[in-house]
C-alpha cells in the first residue's frame, strides 16, 4: 500500500522542518544569524492514464489523467540574509553592516571566508581578529600605545596614540558582496564560504557600489522572529500528527484485507 511510503516521507519533510526550527531558536541571539526555511518540493507522479489520452471504450480525449503522488521531499533549505536590528554595545571594535556586504576573514589555510559578524578582537599582536582568532583581511594592527580606536561609515579605521591629540589612519575594512549571498555555504561560526551557487566576490569600500556602511559600536542581531517560528513549530508538529494517523489508518486497512483473505 503506497500510503505507508508516502505517509512516511510526510513524516520525514516535517522532522526535518522541526530540526531547521529548532536550529533557529537556538540561535535567535547568534550575532548577524539568518533565519532558515525548509522548503519542500512533491516526488515524481506515477502516471496511470495520462492526461489527454484517447478513451479505450469512445475515443474521446479523456480531460483529466490519473496520476498518483508519491510523497514530498526536501528542495533546498533557504537562509534569510535580510539584515537584523543593530544594537548599541559601544563596543570600538564592534562594527555592524548596514545594508549588504560582508566582512572578509582569512582562515589558517589561506582560504577567505566571509562574515557579518562584526564584534571584532585584538590579538596579542595587536592584529584585528574575529572571535576565533582569524585576522580580518588585510591584517590590519593596532598600536599597542593607542588610546582610542575610531571606525567611520567608510570603513576608515584610525588610531589616537599616548601622547597625541590627532588621530592617525591604520587601514580600512573593505567588504565583499555577491550575486546570489543565498548560495553561499555556511561553515559554522558565523563564517561563509564562496561556492559555484553564490558567484565570485567583489570586493571595494563600504558605501560603494550597493555595499552598505559600518556603524562602529553595534552589533547586528538574527533576523529570527520568535513568535513566527513557534507558529511553523506548532504547524509542523501537526503535520507530523496527520501524517502518522495515515500510516495507522493504513495498517488497519492492510490488517482488515489480511482477515478477509
Amino acid at each position: 500500500m503506497r500510503a505507508l511510503s508516502i505517509a512516511a516521507t510526510g513524516m520525514d519533510a516535517q522532522q526535518k522542518r522541526v530540526e531547521v526550527i529548532s536550529n533557529n531558536l537556538a540561535n535567535m541571539n547568534t550575532t548577524a544569524y539568518g533565519t532558515r526555511r525548509a522548503e519542500f518540493a512533491d516526488l515524481h507522479y506515477q502516471i496511470v492514464r495520462a492526461a489527454g489520452a484517447s478513451s479505450s471504450a469512445t475515443g474521446e480525449i479523456v480531460p483529466e489523467g490519473v496520476q498518483l503522488g508519491l510523497g514530498v521531499k526536501t528542495s533546498s533549505i533557504s537562509v534569510d540574509m535580510s539584515q537584523g536590528t543593530l544594537k548599541a554595545t559601544g563596543g570600538d571594535l564592534d562594527v555592524a553592516i548596514e545594508g549588504r556586504g560582508f566582512l572578509e576573514v582569512t582562515l589558517p589555510s589561506g582560504e577567505t571566508a566571509y562574515t557579518r559578524d562584526g564584534a571584532l578582537k585584538r590579538s596579542s599582536e595587536g592584529v584585528i581578529v574575529n572571535a576565533d582568532g582569524f585576522p580580518i583581511a588585510g591584517n590590519i594592527t593596532i598600536p599597542l600605545d593607542t588610546r582610542r580606536i575610531t571606525i567611520n561609515p567608510d570603513g576608515e579605521i584610525f588610531a589616537q596614540l599616548a601622547g597625541q591629540t590627532a588621530e592617525q589612519s591604520i587601514g580600512t575594512f573593505t567588504l565583499a558582496s555577491f550575486a546570489n549571498e543565498k548560495g553561499l555555504e555556511p561553515l559554522g561560526g558565523n563564517l561563509y564560504r564562496e561556492t559555484a551557487a553564490s558567484g565570485t566576490p567583489t570586493q571595494g569600500q563600504p558605501g560603494q557600489d550597493g555595499r552598505g556602511t559600518l556603524r562602529q559600536g553595534h552589533l547586528e542581531e538574527s533576523n529570527v522572529d520568535v513568535v513566527q517560528q513557534i507558529a511553523e513549530l506548532i504547524e509542523a508538529q501537526r503535520g507530523y500528527e496527520l501524517n502518522s494517523k495515515v500510516i495507522s489508518a493504513a495498517d488497519q486497512m492492510m490488517g482488515a484485507t489480511t482477515q478477509i483473505r
